[in-house]
């Protein structure tokens, strides 16, 4: 038992009792000397870390591969667009209202100046005449053609009735033939209720532009017979010259 100093505090006199006690206890377990052999024993160094490999990533070579094509025009040779380009200069000099049809692809734009309200309501006269003169057993309606149709978006609206009498409930391939009788497939939406993609082919294939008019005759559950009715070009001319 420590002997309490002269001037300690009952704190301070605590406080060495209980360092006098564990330094026994210390002794006692022989704490001290395996310490000492835990520090001998153990190695001076600290072992190296191991350093982890970096992957390398190179950068992917591009291989060349054909450009894609959709199954109708696989067999056509591949369009040159510059050369393409450069007929449809030249034919449009030489060609008033419509520009020859090609089968190599090529898009060929329709010549000739803006076409007047009257061409516009004549043609949509006729294909309105025409639509009465169709077989009764087909269902048929007649569409104006506007800028969004045949110049930008190439979306072709259809009337919302004759798409829930006639037409599927849901997506499908719509089959368009023409007055020779040649085939092209377009994309309907039964959602939208028009027509997408394929319909641009068959506008640019036919050179059908803003004003000119159409008949679709459901002549299948999904194959349309379709009538063009070209509005003329040039008649506001016209009537200046005879008026002059």
């Amino acid at each position: 038992m420590a002997v309490e100093k002269k001037g300690m505090s009952a704190y301070e006199a605590e406080r060495e009792r209980t360092v006098e006690e564990n330094k026994r206890k210390m002794e006692a377990l022989n704490l001290r000397h395996l310490s000492a052999a835990v520090a001998t024993c153990a190695p001076k160094t600290p072992s190296p870390m191991k350093h982890k490999r970096r992957r390398i990533i190179y950068a992917a070579t591009p291989v060349p591969s054909p450009p894609r094509r959709s199954r109708r025009l696989a067999h056509l040779p591949e369009v040159k667009y510059a050369d393409a380009c450069a007929e449809v200069g030249e034919e449009s000099e030489r060609v008033g209202r419509w520009s020859p049809r090609r089968r190599s692809g090529s898009i060929y734009l329709a010549a000739g100046g803006p076409i007047s309200m009257k061409a516009r309501m004549e043609a949509a006269s006729k294909a309105e005449e025409l639509e009465s003169q169709l077989d009764p057993e087909f269902p048929s309606f007649m569409k104006r053609m506007l800028h969004s149709h045949v110049v930008r978006g190439f979306w072709l609206g259809l009337p919302s009735h004759f798409c829930d009498t006639y037409l599927p409930k849901n997506d499908c391939t719509i089959t368009l033939v023409d007055e020779k009788d040649e085939e092209f497939e377009s994309k309907y939406l039964a959602y939208k209720k028009g027509l997408s993609g394929g319909w641009a082919g068959f506008a640019l294939d036919h050179v059908i532009r803003d004003g000119d008019s159409t008949v679709f005759q459901l002549i299948k559950p999904t194959t349309f017979k379709v009538h063009i009715i070209r509005a003329t070009v040039g008649d506001d001319d016209d009537e200046e010259e005879e008026a002059e």
